[in-house]
């Protein structure tokens, strides 16, 4: 393991801000507002700012005062933060980000957490400093985390994620259950049991339908990266301002901001994130995770009847109502001892509400 920090060379500074003053604009349609997809005043504004504004070296500072390493298994690099408690009886636990954010989205609860806990942060296979992944996978990034956690010193360990963390998160409770603590989910992310159960509930079909019409209304995005993520990324590896809309976008349409981005994320946030899948030219490979999951050829698919039963928190953020899954339908597929619904937050919870989930986090554990 060798120790990372994060560093920008200035003649790549330089690009950027070059690639950002010769935005070509594309023409936006009479009163589209955020219909059409990103705002074309506000993405304006945040290519200015982050040609003439954004604090660099603010951005690092925060970055490196935690402690980072880089390391290799079975062949893919991993990056991750790692802050052990005073506590040495404290818990181990590793935190799993989702699209589309990094490792840098946990950071709000490394000071809320780490008196209780020993903090693993891990980038995701080609997300910003696990990078370069040029592997179709890897589907079993569970494993890599298991022995992660083992070269660290932690036979035992407790989980928590959201997104596609979620999905790592319930794959470690059900591959590597003799080693799991607890599981704490901000969001399910699992294949439902198949064939589906025909005792389901009115409850669970209105669920199943309402996430049928968000793949309509909100899934082009996982259609095209789920097909063809290679073309998209040509445009996103070559424009910053490109990737800044991308994911931006993203941020508003998945938070808990009633239709106003800046009352969750300020443009530091979004910029700390935008910069770093663009330094580390990793938003292509992010991507591909969409494809991987669509031909995942080895799915986890519990059978009816069959559920994870490692003790499992499951954390219901307001903020993706079309997605709240029923209680009913996340018992038929985790052994749930805590379930609650925050009053705010959404789809990235650490950033929009870091006290409601670091304190549903401690309290879950500390029960266990």
């Amino acid at each position: 393991m060798t120790p990372f920090q994060f560093t920008v060379p200035a003649q790549e500074l330089a690009d950027l801000r070059t690639r950002l003053t010769r935005t070509r604009w594309p023409d936006a349609a009479d009163d589209a507002g955020w219909s059409h997809g990103t705002e074309i005043g506000y993405l304006r504004d945040l290519v200015r700012y982050w040609r003439d504004g954004f604090d660099w070296h603010a951005m690092a500072t925060r970055l490196n005062a935690v402690p980072q390493f880089v390391t290799e298994i079975d062949g893919v690099p991993i990056h991750f933060a790692h802050v052990r408690s005073a506590d040495p009886a404290a818990t181990p636990l590793i935190l799993t980000h989702g699209w589309p954010s990094t490792f840098a989205e946990f950071l709000p609860l490394i000071p809320r957490l780490s008196d209780a806990f020993h903090l693993v942060v891990p980038s995701l296979p080609g997300f910003a400093f696990s990078t370069p992944h040029t592997r179709r996978g890897p589907r079993r990034i569970h494993d890599l985390w298991a022995a992660l956690m083992h070269r660290l010193g932690y036979a035992r360990f407790g989980a928590c994620g959201s997104d596609i963390g979620a999905r790592v998160t319930s794959r470690l409770g059900w591959y590597h259950a003799e080693r799991m603590i607890g599981l704490h989910l901000s969001s399910v992310d699992l294949e439902w049991p198949h064939p589906l159960p025909e005792d389901l509930s009115a409850q669970e079909r209105a669920y199943l339908d309402r996430c049928e019409a968000w793949d309509r209304t909100e899934g082009g995005y996982a259609a095209l990266q789920s097909t063809r993520p290679q073309t998209l990324g040509y445009g996103l590896c070559d424009s910053p301002a490109g990737l800044a809309a991308w994911i931006a976008e993203k941020h508003r349409a998945w938070s808990d901001c009633d239709g106003d981005i800046t009352t969750r994320f300020t443009m530091d946030d979004l910029l700390t994130t935008i910069s770093l899948y663009w330094f580390t030219n990793s938003i292509n490979s992010a991507n591909r995770h969409s494809y991987v999951a669509r031909h995942d050829p080895d799915p986890l698919r519990l059978p009816p009847g069959v559920r994870i039963e490692v003790p499992t928190a499951i954390a219901m953020f307001p903020g993706e109502a079309d997605l709240l899954v029923p209680r009913t339908f996340a018992e038929r597929c985790y052994r749930v001892v805590r379930w609650s619904e925050p009053p705010s937050g959404g789809h990235f919870p650490a950033v929009e509400e870091p006290d409601l989930l670091a304190d549903d986090v401690r309290s879950f554990f500390s029960s266990l």
